[in-house]
């Protein structure tokens, strides 16, 4: 879990980087003080930001424990001590990890005058001016305010300011955190703010320690400061009582312990973080290097962060082995599957609009530059067990990487970590844009907005609204890739008593997207397709049988249709759902802060079963699409001519799609 707020550093030692030092500073009382021309000491070495989800918070009231579930890996030991060549050995090092962006909006100016900034919120001030902070407040009622608040993470820039000698920055940034260690004695377990934010309060814990002794000029730890070594015992024995297992929080958590292990020099805490990532690394990429937190943007923070805990382990005294950067290899194919053709991730589970970090190396630089720079994944298409489907036309090779169409679909497991019910659910960029998208990430409080986007009414799949929702485990019965089309067949039980089938056809060249949606039930029911929008595009019913969406003055437009099958269509068949507040309907996050009015279509059926034929055209704004349908035997054949190009869909008496021609 993250908070990054996007910034650029300079960079030191090749991997580690400085922040910057600038203006005057405000005194306790709130006057101006004199600031030296310059740092008398280098500032500590920070590492750079790893690229978190943004804005990223917790789940209010909850804490999440997802245990490992595969084998451990057994290569991640204590390396054989590193000897100088003199013969004597060589102390580890675990350089600060940074603070994730936290401290961009709070200089030292503002921590002279206990004011701390999160989000976009405005700045307030939690202590008496003195250091002296009220840990309880809360004043805009936001989970994750108050959980950055305790990560202590928003001193970063005194710290670093600290480091250099400056003593006023020193006293007001130690103030504080001796302030946050009297009035939150441990264990803190009954705080789920300060519960949540140990693992990031760990990390600044020990860069406070590194910046005093590089601030004072000394090589070991005053006496004065003792109270920081205590401090960071409690953290670790806290780490110890409280692992929450194999996702990105055990993960921070395990490589934090293993920071206080190497900063104290505690074998004993070093060996369990070890033993802790062997065991966490195996559950959290598996062995298609597929995340298990149903989120690409999470997918990208534990690429990274595996990356980084690999780093730690080497630096320190142990050997990472090779599973971690094997599954790693393995995970930046899966990022870059998941890439659109705009250059970002598919908007999956607990996800903003993320756009793919380039690694150089990886198939994800050829992702994440648009073609410009890399090799471009193996895989055109490809199928993931743990439940993801990725394809696209193709790597830009024959038409520009932005003219490619690229789509996502979900099944498998049930909704987990940060995962939403969005199964048999398709994200599908295509024409240079997105056509269709999920209703986005709304963040973390527990209000309906959260329950609506991480729920099945802001997908992309056939929803059964008069029914609970039981997370079902979604099959993928059968698939079928050729060079021009892809076959895909899910199914599951979105409900008591109701039995649900989707199949989809993704075409290429025209590109084309056909869905057939099968459900009964054993109760009457409505049955809902849903078709959401991009928020920029306007939609308009133009039949019982058609819409059309696009954005004005854009050279494209999207034909959305359905075509009976099995079925006759019924009055109010289709429908557009905007804006709706109740039931809530018809928006998207882009990101957890902004919320967009977007046009969803709803094509409708009720009764004991539903038969739905739907078709996604992204065309240009002067294209059409008109069909035929007949039958050629037990097959039904539908022949469309989309935007000037002939094509014909089959649909076999069992329910398969396939391109006839």
């Amino acid at each position: 879990m993250g908070g990054k707020f996007s910034r650029w550093v300079g960079l030191v030692a090749g991997f580690g980087v400085l922040a910057g030092l600038g203006g005057g500073l405000v005194a306790p009382g709130g006057g101006s003080t004199a600031v030296a021309a310059g740092p008398t000491k280098p500032p500590i070495a920070v590492l750079p930001d790893l690229p978190e989800p943004e804005f990223a918070q917790f789940e209010e009231g909850k804490s999440n424990v997802v245990p490992p579930t595969a084998v451990a890996a057994k290569d991640i030991t204590t390396a054989a001590p590193r000897r100088a060549a003199d013969g004597k050995l060589v102390a580890g090092s675990y350089t600060c990890p940074g603070f994730s962006g936290i401290d961009t909006p709070n200089p030292v100016a503002n921590l002279l005058n206990d004011t701390y900034t999160w989000g976009p919120y405005a700045p307030y001030k939690v202590g008496d001016g003195s250091g002296n902070i009220n840990w309880r407040l809360n004043p805009y009622k936001n989970p994750s305010w108050y959980m950055w608040l305790h990560s202590l993470r928003w001193l970063g820039q005194g710290i670093v300011a600290a480091s250099t000698g400056d003593t006023v920055a020193m006293n007001r940034v130690t103030t504080i955190v001796r302030d946050w260690v009297t009035d939150n004695p441990y264990s803190w377990k009954a705080d789920v703010g300060a519960y949540e934010a140990t693992m990031h309060r760990t990390n600044v814990l020990i860069c406070v320690r590194q910046a005093v002794i590089s601030g004072l000029g000394v090589t070991t730890l005053p006496a004065e400061y003792s109270w920081l070594d205590t401090a960071l015992t409690q953290h670790a024995t806290f780490l110890i009582n409280n692992w929450s297992g194999a996702w990105n929080h055990g993960t921070d958590e395990s490589i934090a312990l293993f920071g206080i292990g190497c900063t104290l020099n505690r074998a004993d805490y070093k060996t369990t973080a070890q033993t802790r990532l062997a065991q966490g690394i195996t559950t959290s990429i598996d062995s298609q290097g597929s995340t298990n937190e149903q989120s690409t943007a999470y997918a990208q923070f534990n690429y990274s962060l595996w990356g980084r805990a690999v780093t730690v382990l080497q630096q320190c005294g142990a050997d990472p082995g090779t599973t971690i950067n094997t599954r790693r290899a393995l995970m930046a194919n899966w990022l870059a599957l998941a890439t659109n053709s705009l250059g970002k991730y598919a908007q999956i589970g607990d996800s903003e609009v993320v756009a793919t970090n380039p690694y150089a190396g990886t198939p994800m630089e050829y992702a994440g530059t648009k073609g410009a720079s890399g090799t471009p994944s193996a895989d055109r298409v490809k199928v993931y067990n743990a439940g993801y489907v990725f394809g696209r036309t193709g790597w830009g090779q024959t038409r520009p990487f932005t003219q490619e169409s690229a789509y996502s679909i979900r099944f498998g497991p049930g909704r987990a970590v940060h995962g939403h019910s969005d199964h048999m659910g398709i994200t599908y960029t295509a024409k240079g844009r997105d056509i269709l998208i999920n209703g986005g990430h709304a963040g973390y409080q527990n209000d309906a907005w959260r329950t609506w986007a991480k729920g099945q009414f802001s997908a992309n799949s056939m929803t059964t609204p008069l029914s609970a929702e039981t997370l079902p485990v979604t099959k993928l019965n059968r698939q079928v890739v050729k060079a021009n089309a892809e076959f895909f067949e899910f199914s599951d039980v979105p409900g008591s008593g109701i039995s649900r089938t989707r199949g989809y056809l993704v075409l290429k060249d025209p590109d084309l997207i056909v869905s057939l949606d099968r459900a009964t039930s054993k109760t009457a029911q409505q049955f809902q397709t849903l078709w959401h929008m991009p928020s920029d595009q306007k939609a308009t019913v133009y039949s019982r049988t058609t819409a059309i969406a696009a954005k004005p003055g854009d050279t494209s437009r999207t034909i959305l249709f359905q075509v009976p099958f099995r079925q006759a269509l019924p009055a109010g068949a289709i429908l557009i759902k905007q804006a709706q507040t109740n039931p809530i309907q018809g928006w998207h996050y882009p990101n957890i802060f902004t919320r967009n009015s977007a046009p969803t279509l709803m094509f409708a059926r009720s009764g004991y079963s539903s038969s739905i034929l739907s078709f996604i055209a992204p065309v240009k704004a002067t294209g059409s699409v008109t069909y035929k349908g007949r039958w050629s035997g037990t097959t039904y054949v539908i022949d469309l001519v989309v935007a000037g190009v002939k094509t014909s869909v089959g649909i076999t008496s069992g329910g398969a799609l396939f391109r006839a021609a």
